[in-house]
């Protein structure tokens, strides 16, 4: 479909407010495994995230890779168990969780940005002591006793926005890969929406968003949410309709909500642009979590 020269003046006219809105900002976006897809939308994404630089955002990237890290572990010959939505990591999981996440994914990620004429330079929490993380304790539905050992999953302690610091505002992009130092200089694996809620958190960013694989929070007939405040999602999983692997990434959205997130995005990364819909079109896309 070719768009006239016409509209696409439209278009940047009805973008402005938005892109005044977000003006000097800085915008979170966790980019999940399964929202990576193919080459091309990679790609697309990247584009997007330039764009975003382009017009005075700050853009924080922070990316996951659970799909890629199966792969690797499948060729490897080690096998995964998971245990509440987390990986169960142990010392010989970690090593490759490290590799890949903040090695391979998290350059190409890097690769991709800088290819759409951007400037990202990845890190991961052990840069500059980004993030401190303690041991995660697994979920238990019986007592105490039955608490799954994780291994080497973590849970932020301390973020020291440092490094960030001297990059936002720069022209530059971080690109964050969610591994983690502990106290005594251990690995962390952190689960990637956890990482991005910690850190949005601490940079108070206007705004997070999770690109996942389902178009945002649902109701009990399947349809979107557009938009719910923190008691709305208390009341959902009390009566059942937030279930399952959505109960810890809206615990996500909570928690970086009382670090001073101002709003939090849930939305379908595999739809073509959705960071750019959500943040430039008075449409928007997902579902809208705010205080």
């Amino acid at each position: 479909m070719t768009v006239s020269p016409h509209d696409q003046a439209r278009i940047l006219s009805e973008a402005l407010p938005h892109m005044q809105r977000y003006d000097e900002e800085t915008v979170v976006i966790k980019y999940g495994g399964h929202a990576m897809g193919e080459e091309e939308a990679a790609r697309e994404f990247a584009r997007d995230i330039v764009l975003l630089e382009q017009t005075a955002i700050n853009p924080v990237v922070v990316h996951g890779g659970g799909p890629q890290i199966a792969a690797m572990l499948g060729r490897l010959g080690i096998k995964s168990q998971f245990s509440g939505g987390l990986r169960v990591t142990d010392a010989a999981t970690v090593e490759i969780v490290e590799m890949v996440l903040a090695g391979s994914i998290n350059k190409q990620i890097v690769s991709h940005i800088n290819q759409a004429g951007g400037k990202a330079v990845g890190l991961c929490g052990k840069d500059g002591n980004m993030v401190i993380a303690r041991k995660a304790g697994g979920p238990s539905e019986a007592s105490v006793a039955d608490v799954v050992d994780l291994g080497f999953v973590g849970e932020p302690e301390k973020i020291d926005t440092t490094v960030l610091d001297q990059i936002i505002g720069r022209e530059l992009i971080p690109v964050l890969a969610p591994i983690a130092s502990g106290p005594a200089g251990e690995t962390f694996n952190i689960n990637a929406d956890t990482f991005a809620g910690y850190i949005a958190g601490a940079l108070k960013a206007k705004r997070l968003l999770l690109l996942t694989d389902v178009p945002g929070v649902l109701d009990k007939s399947k349809k979107l949410i557009p938009e719910l405040s923190v008691n709305d999602i208390r009341k959902l999983i009390a009566d059942g309709t937030i279930s399952g692997g959505m109960i810890p990434k809206v615990e996500t959205c909570i928690t970086a909500l009382e670090q001073g997130v101002e709003g939090v995005v849930i939305l379908d990364g595999k739809v073509k642009h959705a960071v750019l819909l959500e943040l430039f079109t008075d449409h928007g896309a997902g579902t809208l979590i705010h205080r």
